[in-house]
């Protein structure tokens, strides 16, 4: 690929993308964000990236030429289900569809394009896994308006898989569900990616790779270690998915059973803090410390983001696609699993540090404990053994 690749964001949260993709050297002519803590982050971070702010104006500013076209258009939204009438007409969901704003941003986008005399479009979206099964079959709208269908696509079952490849007028839709514990972070996180262009091959070639032989590796390190003075100890090799209120609602969830998302420093068990956090999510340390900054608006803004090291994996393959010449037009001898073919292993004594005086907050208390013992006794539900010993030196008479 010879010329810089341009990317519009939406629904930029704190710019995973632009972390992934600017050492790439893509271009990001601008974002749309909201949200105040995020929209702040990105004015300091990125003071020469217009920030459009309310996403369903983008499309009209499109077109009437207001806002730049771009060679890729980005986003994560919430996934509802939506008329194809409206993808159809240009009209606004009633309801303020984010999802259909988007297919409208990637239609007038190209339509600008092609005024210019510029090629089409790439579309990246992501979002969690529980879409693929969500019973308003969000998802097939989605793949069905990207793809310029005139119906709407059901799901062979219950469900849609988790890959897939459908072709329509408009374009050619790819999507694969992804863990992101596979590409170097200890965590796993399970979303769902997916790719939209015109040229099947192309589109193709972004998100399945030929399969082929490669080292079979798998998570085994030390659940104690020493580091920099102080000793520590996790409940498994990686945590369950960092979610977005982490901050505040830490203690009523499987990884308060599996352990999964505490850590014990010097005997005391806590939480992750927000810079382990980042670490988790493929950010540098305090990429989210902007002056103001509270503990939960990071670990919001965190937990709403995308896995930095997939994303670069995906943009290191954009950029690839464009040289691709495949001759398969199946699946069948694609990699369509939720592993690379090169399987990269994070290690949690990476992630963890000492956490300072100001901290203490994230140590659990005797009754947070205690409340983890009676709900799990409550709902009859396994505690990792090594955990509820921490548990009870809290609650000695549990």
């Amino acid at each position: 690929m010879s010329r810089q690749l341009t990317v519009g964001s939406v629904c930029s949260g704190i710019e995973a993308a632009s972390v992934a993709w600017l050492p790439l050297g893509f271009k990001f002519n601008w974002y749309s964000e909201i949200a105040t803590f995020q929209a702040s982050l990105l004015k300091e971070k990125y003071p020469n990236t217009v920030n459009l702010g309310d996403m369903s104006l983008i499309a009209d500013k499109i077109r009437a030429g207001e806002v730049e076209t771009c060679d890729i258009i980005c986003g994560g939204t919430p996934c509802q289900a939506f008329s194809l009438a409206g993808v159809r007409e240009g009209l606004g969901d009633e309801r303020g569809n984010l999802t259909l704003k988007f297919v409208e941003i990637v239609n007038a986008n190209d339509e600008a394009r092609k005024t210019l005399n510029l090629p089409p479009s790439i579309a990246f979206w992501e979002n969690v896994e529980g879409v693929l099964s969500d019973k308003t079959n969000a998802f097939g709208c989605l793949i069905s308006g990207l793809a310029g269908l005139s119906e709407v696509l059901e799901p062979d079952g219950k469900r849609w898989k988790n890959f897939g490849l459908i072709q329509g007028d408009k374009r050619a839709v790819a999507w694969r569900v992804l863990d992101a514990k596979y590409f170097g972070l200890p965590q796993q996180r399970r979303r769902l990616y997916l790719v939209a262009g015109t040229n099947v091959e192309q589109v193709k070639s972004i998100l399945f790779e030929t399969i082929s032989k490669t080292e079979d590796k798998s998570y085994s390190y030390p659940l104690k270690f020493s580091k920099n003075g102080h000793d520590f100890q996790v409940f498994r090799e990686y945590t369950d998915c960092l979610y977005a209120s982490y901050g505040t609602k830490w203690n009523g969830n499987a990884a308060a059973y599996n352990g999964s998302l505490f850590v014990v420093q010097d005997g005391k068990l806590r939480r992750f803090s927000p810079l382990e956090c980042e670490r988790l999510m493929g950010f540098s340390d305090n990429y989210t410390n902007i002056r103001g900054a509270k503990r939960t608006n990071r670990y919001r803004a965190l937990g709403n983001s995308w896995a930095v090291p997939v994303v670069r994996w995906i943009g290191e393959r954009i950029v690839k696609s464009y040289n691709i010449v495949n001759t398969t037009s199946d699946l069948s001898s694609f990699n369509t699993s939720e592993k690379p073919n090169e399987v990269t292993l994070g290690n949690l004594k990476d992630i963890v540090s000492a956490i300072n005086k100001d901290e203490d907050v994230l140590y659990l208390s005797s009754k947070g404990c205690a409340g983890i013992l009676r709900r799990a006794t409550e709902g009859n539900t396994k505690i990792n053994k090594e955990l509820e010993l921490f548990y009870k030196q809290k609650n000695p008479e549990i």
